[in-house]
């Protein structure tokens, strides 16, 4: 497309929406507000559209809208229901007059880390998952089932584990310096379970606590730093895993997330991920990245897993 095309790009997640207004690469304006449960719900589109929408709404004055050309969105909920995602895309579209490619956070994600090219992304934030696309625009997944039934290795499972070693000290288990960190959270180790049960999202409340136990592991303490080399040998299978059988010029792996943006933990991943022949590269976007080439170019290796508005728009 030219350089001067303005696309509207947003990633709308569980926790967080982001909408950024970019003309030729440059990004021109910004807003963002609070997530929703996913697209793959009831209503879920028209929830999505209504988010997207009044995010737009926020976005600085004067900005050249009225100039737009395409939009792409990461969305939370995705890959658990096509026919909402285009239903989504669809509203887009109409309500814009532009072209609109709706997809999973996790396929922008790998999309903006690996401008487009095949290879494998590992999220390490609250949740867990690695994606990798092969030459054949395959995906295949690993994790990413959620608090109750995976998310291994994440900033969740990490802060439960944290805060299961502050009960079990507490109770005259081994002994940590993550009981008097907890402190941060309650007054008292008894009142973790309350403060807990009394959060509308559990998975996000335990993650707070995971960068107190990179902390105490990066300062020594022995409870925290075997939680830290399990997370990593965990996410190294994980990796694993989504590789399968592809070449060794394959084996590698983009990180992305906020759990890796700890250069203590990510050093100790690197080097668990090299033990079993896996090369870390630098990833060259995020998942805003991945929604405006999903927005700018069509025949992605990706496109399957792309949901467009349907319409014949010129290329």
């Amino acid at each position: 497309m030219e350089a001067t095309a303005v696309v509207l790009v947003a990633d709308v997640g569980k926790s967080r929406c982001r909408v950024e207004l970019r003309s030729g690469g440059e990004i021109i304006g910004t807003a963002d507000q609070h997530g929703f449960p996913g697209v793959h719900l009831d209503d879920g589109a028209r929830t999505a559209f209504d988010l997207l929408l009044d995010t737009v709404s926020m976005l600085p004055p004067g900005l050249p809208i009225s100039t737009l050309t395409g939009i792409g969105a990461a969305v939370a909920g995705v890959e658990a229901s096509v026919e909402n995602s285009r239903e989504l895309a669809r509203l887009l579209s109409k309500s814009f007059s532009v072209p609109a490619a709706v997809l999973s956070d996790a396929t922008a994600a790998q999309l903006g880390a690996l401008q487009g090219a095949s290879g494998t992304i590992l999220i390490v934030g609250t949740g867990a998952v690695a994606f990798r696309f092969d030459d054949a625009g395959t995906l295949h997944r690993a994790d990413g089932w959620g608090p109750l039934l995976g998310d291994r290795g994440s900033g969740r499972w990490i802060g439960q584990r944290g805060l299961q070693a502050v009960l079990q000290a507490h109770d005259g288990g081994p002994a940590t310096s993550l009981l008097a960190a907890a402190g941060a959270l309650v007054e008292s180790p008894e009142m973790l379970p309350a403060w807990l049960a009394g959060s509308d999202n559990q998975a996000r409340t335990m993650a707070r606590f995971a960068p107190l136990v990179l902390h105490a592991a990066e300062a020594g303490d022995a409870v925290a730093r075997g939680i830290v080399d399990e997370a990593c040998g965990i996410l190294t299978r994980t990796v694993v895993q989504a590789a399968g059988e592809a070449s060794a010029a394959e084996r590698r792996v983009a990180l992305l997330g906020g759990v890796v943006g700890s250069a203590f933990f990510a050093g100790l991943l690197r080097n668990s991920l090299a033990s079993a022949g896996i090369e870390v590269v630098a990833p060259l976007g995020d998942g805003l990245d991945g929604a405006a080439l999903a927005a700018t170019r069509r025949g992605l290796l990706q496109e399957r897993y792309i949901h467009r508005d349907g319409t014949n728009w010129p290329d």
